[in-house]
């Protein structure tokens, strides 16, 4: 196993960029708590709603709020794990998240290609998926296969099934994709352990995980719950990814935002952790601002690599790996 040079250290040399405090951190630790406690969260599905109840959070079952007392998100954070390994097919390939590993991917998910033969903009293949995961296994800057495209023409119900086909089967590196909801995850865990020897070794070398967002503002709906429900019990790794977006589905201020953001993941986070302590989280962000003059989310912009960097601080705080889409 090969790993990356360490980031994100406190280092005598070098450029770092260290967005808040400790003590800053805090309070945004402490807003997000009252948040979660006071506003609360949308919850789509009875089960999840049954799960927060069991656990002591003030559930309103004809609105679906769930209130969540901060002791609960507490311990959901402290049982999470710190450190996950995403396996590779081929071992060489195996990539270590922990505090001051950095890592790179490639984006998901693209809506339209240009044809390499006939240069027309169209709808992406499943081929076009299978042609970019051999790019990603062959690039060696790139550690980790998302789904780069989806398959348009594939029945669009099993499309999560027919695009981990794709990329599982033309890279040796490990794979990450949204399983659509709770059945089709099973279903992916089982293929994944038959190309790895079973359900025993997939949970010793988890060839691929699992990617989910919470709509904001403040709503885990009924495929978020049941994708963060089964992959708790599956012990699959579940990047709970926040998309908010600052003027449009969260707060216009940047601080507003990240504690909206925060809510949303720790929200989903601790939805998992009831299920099965100790499950893999991966803290994920694809928050940005919005373009107030286009209506569109705003990348690579000033205010996305502040809402990143600050994402990536926040999830070293809690002690918990991270994934933060590019600025």
């Amino acid at each position: 196993m090969i790993q990356n040079f360490d980031e994100g250290k406190k280092q005598s040399q070098g450029y770092s960029l260290n967005s808040f405090t400790d003590d800053e951190l805090y309070k945004i630790h402490l807003a997000t708590l009252a948040v979660l406690e006071k506003t609360g969260i949308f919850v789509e599905t009875e089960e999840a709603l049954d799960i927060f109840a069991g656990a002591g959070a003030e559930v309103d079952r004809k609105k679906k709020i769930v209130k969540i007392p901060p002791y609960v998100v507490d311990d959901a954070i402290r049982s999470a794990p710190s450190k996950i390994v995403l396996a590779g097919r081929n071992p060489d390939n195996d990539k270590v998240l922990e505090t001051g590993r950095v890592h790179f991917t490639n984006f998901s998910e693209g809506v339209e290609v240009v044809d390499l033969y006939t240069d027309e903009r169209r709808e992406p293949t499943k081929a076009d998926l299978a042609d970019a995961a051999r790019l990603v296994d062959y690039l060696s800057d790139i550690d980790v296969c998302e789904k780069a495209v989806g398959s348009s023409d594939v029945p669009q119900e099993i499309v999560p099934l027919h695009n981990a086909e794709a990329m599982l089967t033309n890279t040796t590196k490990h794979c990450c994709v949204g399983p659509g909801n709770g059945f089709l995850l099973n279903k992916l865990v089982k293929i994944s352990a038959a190309i790895v020897g079973g359900l025993k070794k997939l949970k010793e070398r988890p060839i691929l995980s699992f990617t989910t967002c919470p709509v904001s503002p403040l709503q885990l709906i009924k495929e978020c719950c049941e994708i963060i429900i089964e992959s708790a019990r599956t012990g699959s790794v579940i990047n709970i990814l926040s998309m908010a977006m600052a003027g449009g589905t969260s707060p216009v201020t940047l601080a507003g935002t990240l504690v909206t953001h925060n809510a949303e993941v720790l929200g989903g986070l601790t939805l998992n952790q009831l299920v099965s302590k100790g499950a893999p989280v991966i803290y994920g962000s694809s928050t940005t601002a919005m373009d107030l003059k286009l209506g569109t989310a705003s990348v690579g912009t000033p205010e996305c690599a502040m809402i990143s960097g600050a994402v990536a601080r926040l999830a070293r705080y809690y002690a918990l790996p991270s994934y933060v889409a590019g600025g």
